[in-house]
């Protein structure tokens, strides 16, 4: 079953849906709507944040959810679904893949990769470690990650400046190379060109958010060039 699960992300493209909490999509409802619309479009994934907004698109597309739960570490980072609570909740709601903080921070006394490692002996759920780099992703795949994603690049503390490299072709090609699990290409992926080439450098699968489900940023994309004229 999780083979064939992972067989349907292959080469394919992933829709983050997800919402600030100032956006009017930020509800259940709004949410799931974009993740129908990502499906009819040909979306073979939906990455969601939070239980009742996964929850809901669980019982509305035919296609694999990622799940997760956003919190923060003390400095004020996001950390990707960082405790055992976080990870049962998702479990009870029967989603299929968790994503889970795959960096070297520490949560529960646990990084990354340790965490991972408990969570693979205690849980029956696919894993999608969340790393920001090459190192990170070699600790999480020895510890079972079942897939590897860069979504965490440039939004770590120690990789902040890597937010210039839009997106990091550098860092999925050298991870394509290095891991034999599959490559999730994810982050400033803001066009169908960069998309292409992340699957030719060796991505599994890409996952794109900001410049699908995100109007008032793709707004202000077109409003700030029209400015600078």
């Amino acid at each position: 079953m999780n083979n064939e699960l992972i067989s349907k992300l292959k080469h394919g493209l992933i829709v983050s849906c997800q919402a600030e909490v100032n956006s009017p999509f930020n509800s259940p409802e709004g949410i799931t709507m974009f993740a129908r619309s990502a499906v009819t479009g040909g979306a073979v994934g939906i990455r969601s944040e939070g239980i009742e907004k996964t929850k809901m698109i669980l019982k509305s597309v035919d296609a694999p959810v990622i799940g997760l739960i956003k919190s923060k570490f003390d400095d004020g980072s996001v950390r990707i679904t960082g405790s055992f609570s976080d990870v049962d909740d998702l479990s009870a709601i029967g989603c299929p893949i968790i994503a889970i903080d795959g960096t070297f921070r520490k949560r529960d006394g646990l990084t990354g990769p340790e965490f991972i490692h408990r969570i693979k002996s205690e849980f029956d759920a696919l894993i999608m470690a969340d790393i920001a780099k090459e190192d990170e992703a070699i600790e999480c795949e020895q510890a079972g990650a079942d897939f590897i994603s860069t979504t965490l690049n440039g939004y770590t503390p120690d990789t902040e400046a890597d937010k210039i490299i839009s997106p990091n072709f550098e860092l999925v090609k050298s991870l394509s190379q290095k891991i034999k699990k599959p490559i999730i290409a994810e982050g400033r992926i803001n066009s169908p060109e960069a998309a292409k080439k992340m699957i030719e450098l060796g991505a599994f699968a890409i996952v794109v958010g900001t410049a699908i489900t995100r109007p008032h940023i793709i707004t202000s994309w077109y409003v700030d060039a029209i400015r600078r004229l």
